[in-house]
C-alpha cells in the first residue's frame, strides 16, 4: 500500500460510492476498482461491501480505516519533520533523557553548543523508563544512564559524570521541609513510598528503613507514582539526585547515608560524528563544575 491508495480508501469510505469517489480522486472508476481490490488481497480481507447502492465498510474496514487514520497522520507529521529539518539542519544528535535532571541543565548545553554549530539540530527524547532500548536500537545517539544500567553492554563508551546522593523529596509545606539533612530518625511515624524501579543501592536502603516498625510504607510503580503521592501529602520518598527536575511544587532535602549512584554518559563506539564527539566533550565539561545535581 502507498499513500494514493490511503486517500483511495479514505474517500470511497467518505462517499459510499465508487463514480463519486473517483471524481473526486480525479481517477476513473475501473482505475479506483481496481486499487480498491488489490488493497483488499494484499491485506487478506474486505474493507467494503459492495452493492447497487454503493458500497459500505465492513466491520473489519472499519477497523482497518481507524487505524489506517492514525498511520496517515503520523506519517504526514514524519514528512512535516523532515521538511522542516532539511530547510534549517544539516545534521541531527538525538539525546535519551532518562535522568530528569539532565532536563534542567541540558538547554544551557544546547545553547552553548549551537553558537558554534547552528546547522547541527539536538532531539531529546523524552523516554524515561524505556530510553535504553531506544539507546540499543540505534534511535538514540547519546544516553545519560546510571552506570549500573550499561556498564555491561558492548560496543559503547562510557563517560563519567557524577556520583548522585540520595535525598528526601517532600512537599514545602512538610516540616520536614525546614530541615538541612534528614535521618532516618525523622522518618518516624510516616510513610515512605518504596520500589518503583529504584536502583539496587536505594531499594537496599529502603529496606533497612522499613525494618523499624515506626516507618510505614507503600509499593509504588515508578517515580511519577511516588510525587503524586508525595504532592498529595500522603507520603515521602528517598530518591536520587539524577531525578530531580527542580520542580517547585517539591523540596529535596539531603538523606544522611553513604549511597552513591554513578551517572553517567554513553555514546556508540561506531558514531565517528565530529559533532557527536564536541557535544558529548561540552557535556562532560558543563558536569565537571557541578556537584550531583
Amino acid at each position: 500500500m502507498n499513500t494514493k491508495h490511503f486517500e483511495s480508501v479514505f474517500e470511497l469510505a467518505k462517499t459510499r460510492n465508487f463514480n463519486r469517489a473517483a471524481e473526486n480522486l480525479y481517477i476513473t472508476q475501473p482505475a479506483l476498482t481496481y486499487q480498491i481490490n488489490t488493497i483488499e488481497e494484499e491485506i487478506g480481507f474486505r474493507l467494503f461491501d459492495r452493492s447497487g447502492k454503493g458500497a459500505v465498510l465492513t466491520p473489519a474496514g472499519e477497523q482497518f480505516l481507524a487505524t489506517l487514520r492514525d498511520v496517515d497522520n503520523q506519517l504526514k507529521r514524519a514528512i512535516e519533520q523532515g521538511q522542516n529539518f532539511a530547510f534549517r539542519y544539516r545534521d541531527n544528535i538525538t539525546i535519551g533523557m532518562s535522568m530528569r535532571s539532565a532536563l534542567y541543565h541540558l538547554p544551557r548545553i544546547i545553547r552553548e553548543f549551537r553558537k558554534d554549530e547552528p546547522s547541527i539540530s539536538i532531539t531529546p527524547l523524552f523516554n524515561y523508563y524505556n530510553s535504553l532500548d531506544s539507546f540499543l536500537s540505534g534511535e538514540t545517539d547519546i544516553l545519560f544512564s546510571v552506570q549500573s544500567r550499561v556498564s555491561h553492554i558492548p560496543d559503547i563508551l562510557i563517560h563519567d559524570l557524577f556520583d548522585a546522593h540520595i535525598y528526601l523529596v517532600c512537599r514545602p509545606d512538610d516540616l520536614l521541609a525546614q530541615k538541612e539533612i534528614i535521618a532516618k530518625e525523622d522518618l518516624k511515624g510516616r510513610t515512605l513510598m518504596i520500589g518503583g524501579g529504584s536502583p539496587a543501592p536505594l531499594k537496599k536502603l529502603q529496606q533497612e528503613i522499613i525494618l523499624d516498625p515506626s516507618v510505614s510504607y507503600f509499593n509504588s510503580n515508578d517515580h511519577d507514582t511516588s510525587l503524586t503521592f508525595v504532592a498529595s501529602g500522603e507520603a515521602i520518598v528517598l530518591s536520587p539526585g539524577f531525578l530531580n527536575d527542580h520542580n517547585p511544587e517539591f523540596v529535596w532535602i539531603p538523606f544522611d547515608c553513604d549511597v552513591k549512584i554513578p551517572c553517567v554518559l554513553c555514546s556508540h563506539k561506531t558514531d565517528n560524528r565530529k559533532s557527536v564527539h564536541k557535544l558529548i566533550s561540552q557535556i562532560l565539561e558543563f558536569y565537571k563544575d557541578i556537584d550531583d545535581v
